[in-house]
């Protein structure tokens, strides 16, 4: 059995997380060591909700910062155990979950057990199950059963960002328009009427959309609206009857969830919205003290997180956040997912520097 020591080097670290399969639903044997792992450390107190692991220091600290990250992978493609490349670039560790999220994990894991004395009090959390639906995700639970937990001025999820900093999240609705007609044979289709016919000027609205860039505590989101999904039609001899279109909008964090809904009933007037999925935004919080050190430490700009992560769910706790993390965040699910060393170690110093001088 691969056993995790947190005391060996990143890429050793990476690859016994990585090679603990994982997949979400089954993460109680990584989880398992991670639990014990953060038990033998004397300055944390570790609590286990399911297969989810929240280690705290309790030092007094004025300031507390969450820092996240989730155990679990979607399913394997003959990209396990991991194995590592040399390329002109340097060291790269393939493997199933390398990029998606545990390179986070083994630099979060590291820099849970080194840093015994922070500068600023901490929640380390390893949570399950955010690679499927949202009520069996960690963090929902957590919140629900120990809010308590969560509690902090600012959090970091560890997300694929190539070691940049992300801030915030898209908001994300997903909504349906179904348009009636009446079924003819096509040989005789004035005796009907066509409902796909009838989705053209719904299309026609949907890229009339004036898809603006929205500047959020100085970090520029893009929104965007899309048809994704189209059905209708039983035969290739039968005029239609019934027709619907699923459209996706994607809308800047300064929108909240009612805000983006009316502003989409208003846009498709007219017809009949139902919507199937809603999922508010984050602000980024960058005029945080926790923050600016945070951005500080890394040295870069910090850039808008294009796309819904579990930020969204500390920013609806009141608790601003960041994605930030090592890999590529375009090789996220890949069959031939893969991440720098490079990026391990440039993690593991921003924390360590942020978390420490």
């Amino acid at each position: 059995m691969t056993v995790i020591d947190p005391h060996a080097d990143l890429v050793t670290l990476l690859r016994a997380v990585v090679d603990i399969e994982s997949v979400s639903g089954n993460e109680a044997v990584l989880a398992d060591q991670v639990e014990a792992l953060l038990r033998a450390c004397d300055h944390l107190t570790v609590d286990r909700l399911g297969n989810t692991v929240i280690a705290r220091t309790n030092l007094g600290h004025s300031e507390r910062v969450v820092i996240a990250g989730h155990l679990d992978t979607v399913p394997v493609a003959d990209n396990l155990p991991s194995w590592v490349e040399e390329s002109p670039e340097g060291l790269r560790i393939f493997g199933r979950g390398t990029v998606d999220m545990k390179g986070g994990v083994a630099v979060a894991l590291k820099c849970a057990v080194e840093i015994a004395a922070p500068n600023r009090d901490l929640t380390w959390i390893f949570y399950d199950c955010e690679e499927v639906d949202s009520a069996r995700n960690g963090l929902v639970h957590v919140a629900r059963d120990r809010p308590d937990l969560l509690a902090g001025d600012f959090a970091v999820l560890m997300e694929p960002t190539s070691a940049g900093i992300e801030g915030g999240c898209q908001g994300s609705c997903r909504f349906s328009i179904r348009t009636m007609g009446v079924a003819a044979h096509s040989a005789r289709s004035w005796r009907g009427h066509n409902a796909i016919h009838d989705l053209a000027p719904v299309l026609a609205r949907i890229t009339e959309f004036d898809a603006r860039e929205i500047e959020v505590d100085g970090l520029l989101y893009r929104e965007g609206l899309n048809a994704v999904a189209i059905s209708g039609g039983i035969a290739g001899n039968v005029v239609p009857d019934v027709a619907e279109v699923q459209v996706n909008y994607r809308f800047a964090p300064e929108k909240s969830a009612e805000d983006a809904e009316r502003l989409m009933r208003e846009h498709f007037s007219g017809w009949e919205l139902v919507f199937d999925d809603m999922a508010p935004g984050a602000r980024p919080g960058l005029d945080r003290p926790a923050a600016a050190a945070f951005v500080a430490a890394v040295g870069a700009e910090p850039r808008a997180k294009y796309g819904w992560t579990d930020v969204a769910r500390f920013t609806s706790l009141g608790i601003p956040a960041v994605n930030y993390g090592p890999g590529d965040p375009n090789k996220a699910h890949a069959d031939d997912e893969s991440c720098p060393a490079s990026d391990l170690t440039a993690c593991h110093t921003v924390l360590t520097r942020w978390l420490c001088d």
